[in-house]
């Protein structure tokens, strides 16, 4: 699997970059948590820091063209993030799993 980035955009307020990127892949389109690794793998960040938004491959291609937040750090990334973007991504807290955990 080959990334490449197509577009940055500094996003200062929000301690994150905005990134376009394109996947060629030999298979089927590839899972999120692969290319989340194999980009974070090229921007030389940790995988808790990149949160990929959108994948979209046409029908037939071996391309795929993504969008993802590339976070400063993961704090960052777990407190601007929505709920639901970061169980896709298998970004977790171990401190928010023993509050919920308490609170059942």
């Amino acid at each position: 699997m080959d990334v490449e980035i197509l577009s940055e955009e500094e996003n200062p307020m929000l301690h994150r970059t905005d990134v376009t990127f394109e996947v060629v892949h030999d298979e089927a389109t590839p899972s999120r948590l692969s290319v989340r690794d194999s980009l974070a793998a090229k921007l030389n960040k940790d995988a808790d820091e990149v949160v990929v938004r959108e994948l979209d491959t046409k029908f037939g291609m071996r391309k795929t063209v993504g969008y993802a937040k590339v976070y400063d750090t993961a704090e960052a990334a777990r407190d601007v993030e929505q709920d639901h973007m970061l169980d896709r991504n298998a970004i977790t807290d171990g401190a928010e799993g023993g509050e919920e955990a308490e609170e059942a």
